[in-house]
């Protein structure tokens, strides 16, 4: 198995297709999002609406080369569950999870989400 691998990557184990034609969009349409930590909550006697998030979101290139950038709550797609109340009026927010997103190749939305 490994020969036959072997077959299709360079030196380095870096697959050796070519992917940058639109049969291969579905690929590039793959977002994973990784919510680290989203919080909001009222504090002090002020009421002051305090909020903290860490968001990433990993994108596929071209080639399939994945990257990830920063990214925020109010990035997330419509499909993301959990956090709903963001920025309103403060109610108390507490989510960590995972979401990926992509479009297939017949133009279906699909995702999963796995909090944590």
């Amino acid at each position: 198995m490994l020969s036959l691998i072997a077959n299709y990557a360079d030196v380095n184990g870096v697959a050796d297709v070519d992917i940058s034609g639109a049969e291969y969009d579905f690929v590039r349409s793959i977002r994973v999002y990784n919510v680290e930590f989203a919080r909001q909550r009222e504090s002090g006697d002020d009421g002051d609406c305090r909020r903290s998030e860490k968001v990433r979101v990993g994108t596929y290139g071209v080639q399939g080369d994945f990257s990830w950038s920063s990214s925020s709550v109010t990035s997330l797609p419509d499909a993301f569950e959990g956090l709903v109340g963001w920025g309103e009026h403060c109610p108390s927010l507490y989510g960590r999870a995972v979401f990926i997103d992509w479009t297939d190749y017949q133009g279906n939305y699909g995702f999963e989400q796995v909090d944590y």
